[in-house]
């Protein structure tokens, strides 16, 4: 880029920031900006600029932001910007960002937060209004600055391209990561009215209800071990069925490992509670047959155990299937070679190379133990976990956010602990056995006695769950399960129905709204969520920058949050001003964009780390520039990940409960809450018919992917295992 255009970029920021000042509305509207009701009070209302409510309104306090960007315009003036100019414009940037920080912390809803303020400019009104569409714009050129002038200085070798998307998402992961969690841990020292009061924060730590034996703390870490354990002994035995046997179900058994992914996670909860509730089919069948009671044994930890088993057995295949599929036959063959039998060779060379593969799963079905919320809601009952603590302490009759700051810190210490150790296992226990030279041969059959073990085990176990999710679909179609099972199409018909009329279709039904409103902000998010873990990605594994070892800590954080603890993190902080976002579309947008980027990071390093640099350097040595490179060169090599990160961001975000559910309002209503308020309210049938649409719409998506990108294959050739060989 020519310094000439260097400057045109550099003005241009410039006079975005300008245009945030002067024109654009300061404080929020609840309308909406597009509304355009702020222009009823524009320029000294609440809908007026910053310079408006300053000169007309009496708000001097904004003046001062209108120094930073005018002195900005001195170092711009230099025909190229160089070390001293370029530390000047950050400087001036940095100061308008920092003022604008501290006028926004200042005010919240009853006022002024200090008194030097107050003693200053008078009192203010009871009600203000957080920020608007002016201060984000203005922040943004701001923040845009600053990266234009750290780059002139030198920073990430003098790219504006890299230091502005450095920029871009370390404010991302502070506004929406960091000070979230900075706000719920203020709030864990604070009284139910906002007073600080360190010693509510020992208090609540120290309420045995939380640490005492059948306390939430050892219930959750009890429930993490015990569904991590039975999750990955049943992915091990389904991995072990699919690769190593030639039983004629595998395909099935493969497409039965994409089912908790496309389905919301309490639908599993929902299936036993009509399989085997006090009215499910199970127990009305011991009751006709042997007058035996089933009880309401489902409700409480077996119940949720039994749910979770199910729910994150086949995320857990997903992983250990990759780890079974990649062991080079040719470390098998050289153990049979020297006279090993099968089963010593299945022991001493087979199980030892997937251990890194089992511990990975073990670990990720912990995590999502931990993080689960749909099915402790629906069949905890009595039993209590961290994550449907921290919702009764919001919803409940106490309803005292310092409780649950508490608990949410408590689960957000365990999470990181446990992310942390994922993270160290993998790269201390990783076993290569995939090179550059082709592998051939085929995989070794298992052992007789293990064979049929692991067909004992997970034929069973897959009856068991097209049963679980039979029920989803059956269940929609019948009067009132559990009293009355005659076939209707009243539960469809009253979530999904649409009539004619003069002026066109009219959507009736009323699960309708939720299902738009569902949609439309998972198509919003999905995008986002990829393009900013491909930019995390991109600066974790091409970039080297002060402060690094900081900046992948954050990524690391934001990707460990549990559902539950970032909606309770965006309930305390973006509840009041400065960022009054709580019951909006935006923030629903956000908490999918953090709650997913951690997947999308992860795709986008693994391909990254399969191109090679040479290609990049290649077209920077041709003076093509880091955005030129992006475009012409990774994107296309990367569009794979990126068709995928979309998806999965959209799947993510139609079947997301935990955080969401904190969110939500009359007005932004999401599939996922309106089906467990239905369960939570009885009304199985229309909620089961809701959950069938969700799982047909994700599994039309999912098939989609499949067909665009399809499937990695690592051998030349597919071996058919024959069930006959020992």
């Amino acid at each position: 880029m020519s310094p000439a255009n260097r400057r045109i970029v550099g003005f241009g920021w410039l006079a975005l920031a300008w245009i945030g000042f002067v024109l654009l509305p300061w404080q929020g509207d609840d309308a909406g900006i597009l509304a355009f009701d702020w222009t009823k009070t524009w320029p000294s209302g609440t809908g007026g600029s910053a310079l408006g409510q300053a000169l007309f309104g009496g708000r001097y306090w904004l003046l001062p932001l209108a120094l930073p960007i005018a002195l900005a315009a001195i170092p711009l003036r230099h025909p190229q910007l160089g070390r001293a100019t370029g530390l000047a414009l950050a400087a001036c940037s940095l100061l308008a960002l920092a003022w604008l920080a501290v006028v926004a912390l200042s005010i919240d809803l009853r006022g002024w937060t200090w008194s030097v303020p107050q003693e200053l400019f008078g009192p203010l009104s009871r009600r203000n209004p957080g920020l608007g569409l002016g201060a984000f714009v203005y922040a943004f050129a701001a923040l845009m600055l600053i990266c234009r002038g750290l780059a002139a200085y030198g920073v990430c070798d003098g790219d504006f391209f890299v230091t502005g998307m450095l920029g871009t998402v370390v404010a991302t992961i502070g506004i929406f990561v960091v000070y979230p969690l900075v706000c719920m841990g203020v709030s864990a020292f604070q009284t139910p009215r906002g007073a600080f009061a360190p010693e509510m924060f020992f208090q609540r730590l120290a309420n045995p209800r939380i640490w005492a034996p059948g306390g939430v703390v050892l219930n959750t870490l009890l429930l993490g071990i015990a569904s991590a354990t039975s999750s990955t002994f049943l992915a091990l035995t389904f991995a072990l069925v699919t690769d190593r046997t030639a039983f004629f179900g595998r395909r099935v058994l493969r497409f039965l490992s994409i089912l908790p992914i496309i389905a919301p996670p309490f639908v599993v909860g929902l299936a036993l509670i009509l399989l085997m509730g006090r009215n499910g089919a199970i127990n009305k069948i011991l009751e006709w047959a042997f007058g035996f009671e089933g009880g309401r044994w489902i409700y409480g930890f077996p119940g949720v155990w039994f749910a979770q088993t199910l729910s994150f057995t086949p995320v857990a295949y997903l992983v250990l299937i990759g780890v079974i599929q990649g062991i080079n036959p040719a470390l098998e063959e050289a153990a049979q070679t020297l006279r090993a039998g099968p089963g010593r060779v299945f022991r001493t060379v087979t199980l030892p190379l997937a251990l890194p593969g089992i511990a990975n799963a073990f670990l990720i079905g912990f995590i999502e133990s931990l993080a689960d919320f749909g099915n402790p809601l629906l069949l905890g009952g009595d039993f209590q976990v961290l994550a449907t603590s921290i919702y009764f302490a919001i919803v409940g009759a106490r309803q005292d956010r310092g409780v649950a700051a508490v608990l949410g810190l408590i689960l957000l210490a365990i999470m990181i602990a446990v992310f942390v150790l994922q993270r160290r296992t993998l790269a201390n226990k990783t076993f290569v056995t995939i090179a550059g030279k082709g592998q051939g041969g085929g995989s070794m059959p298992l052992p007789a006695g293990v064979r049929w073990t692991c067909l004992a085990i997970a034929i069973p176990w897959a009856a068991l769950t097209l049963v679980i999710y039979g029920m989803i679909v059956f269940g929609g179609f019948v009067e009132n399960w559990g009293l009355n099972h005659t076939v209707t199409l009243k539960h469809y018909i009253a979530a999904f129905s649409v009539i004619s009329t003069d002026h066109g279709l009219r959507f009736t039904g009323q699960a309708w709204d939720s299902l738009f409103t569902t949609l439309k902000l998972s198509l919003i998010a999905a995008p986002l969520t990829a393009v900013f873990g491909l930019m995390t990605a991109y600066l974790l594994a091409r970039r080297r920058f002060f402060g690094r070892t900081a900046f992948e800590i954050g990524t690391l954080t934001a990707a460990a949050i549990p559902g539950t603890v970032l909606g309770i993190a965006y309930i305390l902080a973006f509840n009041n001003p400065p960022l009054e976002l709580v019951q909006t579309g935006l923030i629903v947008v956000i908490s999918f964009m953090v709650r997913n980027m951690g997947p999308g990071v992860r795709a986008g390093l693994a391909t990254l780390a399969q191109i090679d640099r040479s290609l990049e350097e290649a077209s920077l040595t041709l003076r093509s520039g880091s955005f030129g490179t992006v475009c012409r060169i990774l994107i296309p090599l990367l569009r794979p990940a990126i068709l995928a990160g979309i998806v999965y961001g959209f799947v993510s975000a139609m079947t997301s409960i935990s955080a969401v559910i904190f969110l939500v309002s009359p007005g932004v209503m999401l599939s996922t809450v309106y089906i467990v308020n239905l369960a939570e309210a009885g009304t199985y049938g229309v909620a089961i018919a809701y959950a069938s649409v969700l799982i047909v719409l994700m599994l039309a998506v999912i098939t989609g992917i499949q067909f665009l990108i399809g499937e990695r294959r690592l051998r030349r050739r597919s071996v058919v295992v024959l069930a006959k060989a020992t």
